[in-house]
């Protein structure tokens, strides 16, 4: 069993604020299984690896003997978390609700430990208030207290509408660690303020508040914006392993070590040594990015699928060969007045390109291959001989062949 020291310095590795840090010691000292919780809106139906930097450290937290929480809120989503927003979200069905939690949950359950998950829906709770519970709970709160967010405020100070319900979105949040009895909350950066009204009314409600804990968002692909399917930067936790493989490998180095801490199962007295070791130039950074790929293939897949997704990357990188198992396109090559095919419409038809004014572009910069030959600039339409069941490359990991 690990100290509460040794506790604290596992669940510090990657956290941008545990509030306050004294208390969340005083909880570990008791000896006994914390409460973690997490609460998660399903506004989206599939998760990447930074929607899942919270469920690993709830993970972290249960390899440590403690219990999870994970709230689906089905309750707060018909509000809509207006952290960070500058205008009101769309509210979704109960439907879109129901259908996105389910992937979310079946998604979550590739890092939780479900031996060790209590697995809750606030509309439980939410949606059985009546509008005496309701008035009692709003009593706990002031609106100069809510203004204090800064996208309220910005949004109070511009003239931008906000909306009553949105004022409740934080109110219920707080609520739903009152009913669990949360010892410790997790959430993004940006959800400091409503995990705070957490704490905030359990105090008040005479129980022992909440400590919180935020993560840091994680960057994409390009290690520069943060992980998002609008972005196109992110790693989804369904993505093929070669996919996977090959997204991590081309992250930027220096974020390799932030990986190692908020997206990897690697434990952090070997994180902290890989940090130490790249800092003094001891590790070779293409070593350690390996390894840090496989680990993450291994980590939603097995050991097997991670080394066969390396042996991949390394025979279309390495040997600059074409991958073993490739999906082939069904393609109409019937060429068009002047006796030619639009080589970027077929291109976006395979799933190749998002449109063909990307896979213009694509053309453009050298990233389309036939047969491992690249196309010439503004070579949009080409003869369909060329194209007869050919492989066709598009950047360094997607190919296809012609059918």
């Amino acid at each position: 069993m690990l100290s509460p020291e040794e506790q604290l310095h596992i669940i510090k590795s990657g956290a941008a604020q545990i509030v306050p840090e004294s208390a969340l010691l005083e909880k570990l000292k008791r000896g006994t299984p914390l409460n973690i919780k997490l609460g998660v809106d399903p506004t989206a139906p599939d998760i990447h690896l930074g929607h899942a930097v919270p469920l690993r450290k709830l993970r972290q937290f249960q390899d440590l003997g403690h219990q999870v929480t994970l709230i689906i809120g089905d309750g707060t989503a018909l509000i809509g978390d207006p952290s960070g927003r500058n205008s009101t979200r769309p509210q979704l069905t109960a439907a879109q609700i129901k259908e996105n939690a389910q992937t979310y949950v079946d998604q979550a359950f590739k890092v939780l430990d479900p031996e060790k998950t209590t697995l809750r829906y606030n509309s439980e709770w939410l949606l059985a208030l009546d509008m005496e519970g309701l008035l009692k709970l709003t009593a706990h709160f002031t609106v100069a207290r809510i203004l204090e967010r800064d996208d309220f405020h910005n949004r109070y100070t511009n003239n931008q509408s906000i909306s009553l319900h949105e004022f409740l979105y934080p109110v219920m949040q707080a609520y739903d660690s009152v009913v669990i009895k949360a010892d410790v909350e997790l959430g993004g950066t940006d959800q400091l303020f409503n995990l705070l009204a957490g704490r905030e009314l359990m105090e008040k409600m005479g129980m022992e508040p909440q400590v919180c804990l935020t993560l840091p968002l994680l960057e994409g692909t390009d290690g520069v914006k943060k992980m998002s399917k609008s972005y196109g930067n992110y790693i989804g936790l369904t993505d093929e392993p070669a996919d996977m493989f090959g997204k991590v490998m081309s992250i930027p180095d220096e974020l390799m070590v932030k990986y190692y801490r908020l997206a990897s199962t690697a434990p952090v007295e070997e994180i902290d040594e890989i940090e130490a070791g790249l800092a003094a130039d001891k590790l070779h950074p293409n070593k350690v990015k390996r390894a840090l790929a496989r680990n993450i293939v291994a980590a939603y897949y097995d050991e097997d699928a991670a080394k066969e997704a390396e042996a991949q990357f390394d025979l279309v990188f390495k040997q600059h060969a074409v991958p073993d198992d490739i999906p082939e396109f069904a393609c109409d090559l019937t060429p068009n007045d002047e006796g030619k095919v639009y080589v970027a419409k077929l291109l976006a038809e395979a799933g190749m390109a998002a449109s063909a004014g990307e896979a213009r572009r694509l053309i453009d910069g050298g990233g389309v291959k036939v047969n491992g030959k690249a196309l010439a600039p503004k070579s949009y339409n080409v003869d369909p001989a060329l194209l007869e069941g050919a492989t066709i490359q598009v950047g360094k990991r997607k190919f296809v062949k012609l059918v």
